[in-house]
């Protein structure tokens, strides 16, 4: 009888370590759409794929996200918002599996913004400085090169330092915060953006989110706002 008490303690125990390991991969699908008619039209859709994967000897995000808007502007239907954003960034585990060398890409083309496309290469240091029941926290510093195009067919391109981090709070069993910050330093301009969010579980696989998003560029011409702002609440699927 004792021997079995052990036995189930022990399997009780291994079932609750392989539960809290990391998955290997990971990804979420997110989908936000508004439409209205009468005396105001407007047509928004926001969607986003994000994934993780992680190996033995790497740790590696992905990110694909989409915008769109359309809106009754003097009787006729326009286009108000159009923007896609890659990212990409691999790390790489050394003998301390917390400290890491990454590396980053990224591409954005933002249709109403001042720039025609903006995209960023870069490398460096990245570590998780904690990760425990309720949150984890990790930041990544390190050279790279920007390339833009300004809406005028002036081309920006050199060299920036980048630096990010991020945060993650377990609030409760179905609720979790998520704070992300990078900022992308270069003599022509300095990019920056914010994203918050909080999301509860709603069912098996679903989840509601609400999320704000702010994007920065330092130098931008007359006309156009340094700072875009996008307030969303949308469903999230956890597909693995």
């Amino acid at each position: 009888m004792q021997k079995s008490l052990i036995l189930l303690s022990l399997l009780a125990a291994t079932q609750a370590v392989a539960a809290d390991k990391e998955k290997p991969f990971s990804m979420d699908g997110e989908f936000g759409f508004i439409s209205t008619s009468g005396n105001t039209d407007t047509t928004s859709i926001k969607g986003k794929l994000s994934a993780h994967q992680e190996l033995e000897m790497w740790s590696n995000d992905y990110k694909v996200e989409a915008l769109y808007k359309k809106d009754e502007v003097n009787e006729e239907s326009t286009t108000t918002a159009q923007k896609y954003f890659l990212s990409g960034q691999g790390n790489y585990k050394l003998t301390n599996p917390d400290h890491r060398i990454f590396g980053f890409v990224s591409y954005e083309d933002d249709r109403f913004s001042s720039f025609d496309y903006q995209s960023t290469i870069a490398a460096g240091w990245s570590q998780k400085v904690w990760q425990d029941d309720n949150s984890k926290f990790n930041y990544s510093i390190g050279p790279g090169y920007s390339f833009a195009k300004r809406q005028t067919g002036e081309s920006e391109n050199g060299a920036i330092i980048r630096a990010s981090l991020g945060y993650q709070l377990k609030i409760s069993d179905n609720a979790q915060f998520k704070q992300l910050v990078s900022t992308e330093v270069g003599s022509d301009n300095t990019k920056s953006k914010s994203s918050s969010s909080i999301s509860a579980k709603i069912s098996e696989g679903f989840s509601l989110k609400v999320s704000l998003v702010l994007d920065h560029n330092s130098d931008v011409p007359d006309g156009k706002e340094n700072l875009d702002t996008q307030t969303a609440v949308t469903l999230v699927y956890t597909f693995f």
